[in-house]
């Protein structure tokens, strides 16, 4: 569904709490991968998760129409169903992520600069990474951090090991507001970066994250 940003959060040892702890089964899908996401129905992007009580996870959702539904009501399950074709129920996991990684990483340059290349909106929220920093860095440095650690903070502080660079999806085509693709998008990631634009990373310590903080590079030994 649409994302936000966040002042502060909590880092464990499976990512960000709350985050891709819920998803979408398709119902009677036996694949691989039975979720339904907004590769499949973009409009997704227009669902709006909503926070009424305690804890890191959304209680309701509002639909782009203005409804709020319960998050695990048969009215929200029946309307997605309805607009993808086949039944759907939510689902949400203790542990563990429904996603590649439990922790993406892009820079505010490499946002920017896809942006350009593919004369879109330079939105940090169309690649769905969890983490966006703000460096003196060129774009695409990211590519250089495979092996080494992000630290965040002083002293014993949260930190990540960056393993592995990100290969893009359709899902960087859609607008994160209206949900209009523009397939001009992963060609230029293609086409420039070999599909390739950020990093995925683990857990090395658990700890708090905040806007503003200092983060450190380690890069791989030897």
């Amino acid at each position: 569904m649409r994302g936000e940003s966040l002042a502060a959060a909590d880092l464990g040892w499976h990512g960000i709490d709350g985050d891709r702890r819920l998803a979408l089964r398709r119902i009677g899908d036996q694949g691989g991968f039975p979720w339904l996401t907004a590769s499949r129905l973009p409009a997704l992007l227009r669902f709006v998760p909503e926070w009424r009580g305690p804890g890191p996870l959304p209680s309701h959702v509002r639909t782009p129409e203005g409804a709020v539904l319960p998050l695990f009501g048969s009215e929200l399950a029946a309307d997605l169903g309805r607009r993808h074709g086949t039944p759907v129920e939510m689902v949400h996991l203790n542990r563990g992520i429904f996603d590649a990684a439990s922790i993406s990483v892009l820079t505010e340059a490499t946002v920017a600069a896809i942006g350009t290349l593919a004369e879109v909106p330079a939105d940090a929220r169309r690649y769905r990474a969890n983490l966006v920093l703000a460096t003196e860095a060129p774009a695409f440095a990211e590519d250089d951090w495979v092996g080494g650690v992000l630290t965040f903070g002083d002293g014993t502080a949260p930190a990540i090991a960056v393993v592995d660079h990100d290969e893009r999806c359709a899902m960087v085509n859609f607008d994160p507001d209206s949900a209009a693709a523009s397939p001009g998008v992963l060609k230029a990631i293609v086409r420039e970066r070999g599909n390739r634009a950020g990093v995925y990373g683990t857990v090395l310590r658990r700890g708090r994250l905040h806007v503003g903080q200092t983060v450190w590079f380690e890069p791989p030994a030897g």
